[in-house]
């Protein structure tokens, strides 16, 4: 599903616009995508939780030449599914 499919969806069951429904979604995420750039968590009640978490630097191996390459440390963002998402999921 896309971000548009959601505005549309939520346009049709609340006679909203759809511009307005688009920003409101957009706020929404942007003030998710705020936080976690802040490192801070994400909690969304029985559906998520987004978490930075960081990935320490290691050893990799480039596979074109076999020749051993250091990848840096780096932050990456990662989803706990809640309750009410694993039960729908079933």
């Amino acid at each position: 599903m896309t971000k548009k499919e959601i505005v549309t969806k939520i346009s049709d069951q609340t006679d909203m616009k759809q511009i307005d429904v688009k920003r409101i979604v957009q706020m929404a995420l942007d003030m998710i995508v705020e936080s976690l750039s802040r490192g801070e968590t994400v909690e969304l009640r029985n559906f998520g939780i987004f978490k930075v978490k960081s990935k320490k630097a290691r050893l990799g191996r480039n596979p074109k030449t076999g020749e051993n390459v250091q990848i840096p440390e780096k932050k990456v963002v990662t989803f706990k599914a809640g309750l009410v998402m694993k039960e729908k999921a079933k």
